[in-house]
């Protein structure tokens, strides 16, 4: 087993499936965002697994973003294991697959959030450790309340729980304070890492600087979005430049004192790769 967070200097995630996918042709249309894809097209999720084993990442996360019984109905269950199963058959036996956890509604709308999520978030983090996580990720919180409740019910199945907050996609979400406030919660409800994730990555140092100021003792980390969600062509594309400044944006994550990084919408497993270089 790949060490966990605690333990390792640095630890390179991989990076997004729903955007990924898009990218690849494989429709992403809400609720169920990436989802259906693991019925329309399961061997295309397992190569991007494969394609971020090749460009150096170790945690690797299953697509159940939107696997929830809200999202997809009946077949949740199935649906859930059958993405932790193509991850766990795509990557090697020493990587980690890590359950993911998201909001019950929009991740950029906290006012959504249900009165009463936990019994929504214990049953998803039950089926991931039955499906056989080797942790789980509470990511895309823009709500304090709900992920603190995700991550509670999280570490109550006894797997390792990151949590992850986002400022979204304009920031406006949270301020520095707020998330460095709401770090602190999540490493009382039992957090092993807190992250920033889905926010800019021309943004996310102040955030993850604001973190790291509170003294935080688990270890800390980003995977941003690079460019910007275009009205006509989903995700800006990809160019090299863009690649060479996502990296260096990592640069100044990891000089804050980030040992998890990888990468979030937008991105791609040529990010993943110059992530491995710094």
């Amino acid at each position: 087993m790949s060490p966990s967070a605690s333990e390792s200097p640095l630890t390179i995630l991989d990076g997004p499936l729903g955007t990924e996918l898009s990218a690849r042709g494989v429709s992403i249309d809400s609720p169920s965002w990436s989802a259906e894809a693991i019925r329309m097209a399961p061997e295309t999720i397992a190569q991007i697994h494969r394609d971020y084993v090749a460009a150096g990442a170790t945690i690797h996360t299953a697509n159940t973003f939107r696997t929830r019984r809200r999202a997809v109905g009946r077949p949740w269950r199935e649906m859930t294991d059958r993405a932790v199963q193509i991850a766990k058959q795509s990557v090697p036996k020493t990587h980690r697959v890590a359950g993911s956890i998201a909001p019950i509604h929009d991740c950029y709308r906290p006012d959504l959030s249900p009165r009463d999520p936990r019994s929504e978030h214990r049953e998803m983090a039950t089926q991931l450790v039955d499906s056989g996580c080797d942790l789980l990720i509470c990511e895309t919180f823009p709500s304090p309340r709900e992920a603190r409740i995700a991550t509670e019910e999280a570490v109550r199945t006894g797997l390792e729980t990151w949590v992850a907050l986002t400022a979204g996609p304009n920031t406006d979400l949270m301020t520095p304070p707020q998330m460095a406030q709401a770090a602190l919660q999540m490493v009382e409800a039992g957090a092993a890492a807190v992250l920033v994730n889905c926010t800019p990555a021309s943004q996310s140092a102040r955030f993850l600087q604001a973190i790291a100021n509170t003294g935080i003792a688990v270890p800390i980390g980003v995977y941003a979005n690079a460019g910007s969600l275009q009205e006509r062509i989903g995700w800006e594309p990809l160019t090299e430049a863009g690649i060479a400044q996502y990296q260096q944006y990592a640069r100044t994550w990891v000089e804050i004192g980030a040992t998890l990084i990888g990468g979030c919408c937008g991105t791609g497993p040529r990010h993943i790769q110059a992530l491995t270089e710094l």
